[in-house]
């Protein structure tokens, strides 16, 4: 699992958590659940400059 705080501390950030399994974006209370082929997909369209 790799874990990366989107900023300076831990606290009230917004995390993407990498697991096997899934990917969850987000922060306590608001958090996205994808699946690995959502979340290739998502990582596609930034690379390619879609989103």
């Amino acid at each position: 699992m790799t874990v990366v705080y989107l900023c300076t501390g831990k606290d009230c950030c917004p995390i993407v958590d990498v697991s096997e399994e899934s990917v969850k974006i987000g922060e306590d209370g608001n958090l996205c659940t994808l699946t690995k082929e959502q979340w290739e997909t998502l990582k596609e369209k930034v690379k390619t400059g879609e989103l």
